[in-house]
């Protein structure tokens, strides 16, 4: 039987053997669809017979070619994306018949415009705002659109059978994943913050669901039988963190380790590889086009103005995973995400009097030093 280690080592994997599983995948004609943003519902491209695959770019070693193209002062999510797109050197755009953006913010919106030049490009357009009465019709005609496209481009009809199938797979998925990382509200969890990102981060990139599945089950037995039996991953009575803002992944998984190396023992992560997505299934009781819409409108995304559903969910996370500081990860000229720290601020210091602690960043590793010190610093303090 594998250990816990090694079980996570081969849910980390997952992202790596993805290349292989999707070139076998195109082999035997099965259709891939490249997506930017979790607004990109999962479920309906699924329901098409095509597989969905994230192709955010996290690193910082395309941007130099991004650069020819777009402003400097760009955020480097965009820079990145954009930039292995253009050189070729992202496989999962490589092997995408069809792109899905959507306007979560300017930047964005007209990078997908340069991509529409080398790619089939599907933009969603999001409302403004998801408390109006317009927004969520507004949203759900978006959905119907992505829907034809979709046909169109892959000679198909999405049923409802088939779309309704799909969300009560993808909220299996879902479930899963709550329930792992739900396991950090004890003290100490029996998974590190960085080993838990790890494992949600790969399972982006899980075409065989059901072995995916699978694996994540035996881990959190596994990881349930190890406390049992008095065994603990990490000292109790460290800092307890959660992790807010942008997404966390590749290069700025340096946030992630100078935290457990200072001392701080992550218990959760709100952030889009995280809570937002996975805390709300779609509803499977209703019409499923309501549901897929009524679900994606409600994202807590700070392109939403204003985003009170961010609030509600980080408040409900602090004391759910009796957090002691809040870090909110910010990349460099993300204004949304960077105007919101001001009330997530007052919301994490007045409303839940727990510390917090901004920080910015982009896809270097030039400011770890500065990181290190501003993090530490914070750790001393919670002790």
């Amino acid at each position: 039987m594998a250990t816990i280690d090694e079980m996570i080592a081969a849910l980390a994997r997952t992202r790596d053997n993805a290349v292989n599983d999707l070139q076998r995948l195109k082999e035997k004609g099965t259709k891939i669809v490249g997506a930017y943003c979790l607004f990109a519902p999962y479920e309906l491209i699924a329901a098409s017979g095509a597989v969905p695959v994230s192709l955010c770019g996290t690193s910082e070693e395309p941007i130099a070619h991004a650069e020819k193209h777009l402003p400097r002062n760009l955020c480097p999510l965009i820079k990145s994306s954009y930039g292995y797109a253009v050189t070729g050197t992202c496989p999962y755009f490589f092997y995408s018949d069809l792109i899905v953006g959507e306007t979560t913010c300017d930047g964005k919106k007209k990078m997908f415009e340069l991509l529409e030049r080398i790619a089939p490009v599907h933009v969603m357009r999001l409302p403004q705002s998801n408390n109006r009465p317009g927004d969520t019709a507004f949203w759900k005609q978006e959905i119907i659109l992505l829907k034809k496209r979709l046909e169109r481009e892959f000679g198909v009809i999405i049923t409802d059978q088939a779309l309704t199938e799909e969300i009560r797979l993808r909220n299996g998925q879902r479930s899963l994943c709550r329930e792992l990382y739900g396991l950090s509200r004890l003290d100490p969890p029996p998974l590190s913050g960085s080993d838990l990102h790890r494992v949600l981060h790969g399972s982006g990139f899980a075409f065989d669901r059901a072995h995916h599945s699978a694996q994540i089950r035996a881990l959190i037995d596994a990881l349930r039988e190890a406390r049992e039996r008095g065994e603990r991953s990490a000292p109790a009575g460290r800092p307890r963190i959660l992790v807010t803002g942008c997404p966390v992944g590749g290069a700025t998984e340096k946030i992630i380790r100078i935290i457990e190396e200072s001392g701080g023992t992550i218990v959760c992560y709100e952030n889009c590889g995280g809570a937002k997505d996975r805390e709300f299934p779609v509803d499977e009781l209703i019409d499923p086009w309501d549901a897929l819409t009524q679900k994606y409108v409600r994202l807590a995304c700070s392109c939403m103005s204003p985003n009170d559903a961010r609030c509600e969910l980080l408040s409900r996370l602090i004391d759910e995973y009796a957090v002691h500081g809040v870090i909110d990860v910010v990349l460099q000229a993300c204004h949304t995400y960077s105007i919101e720290t001001q009330r997530i601020r007052e919301l994490v210091q007045k409303q839940k009097g727990k510390s917090y602690l901004s920080i910015e960043t982009d896809y270097s590793q030039a400011d770890e030093g500065q990181l290190r010190t501003r993090i530490s610093a914070f750790m001393e303090m919670l002790h």
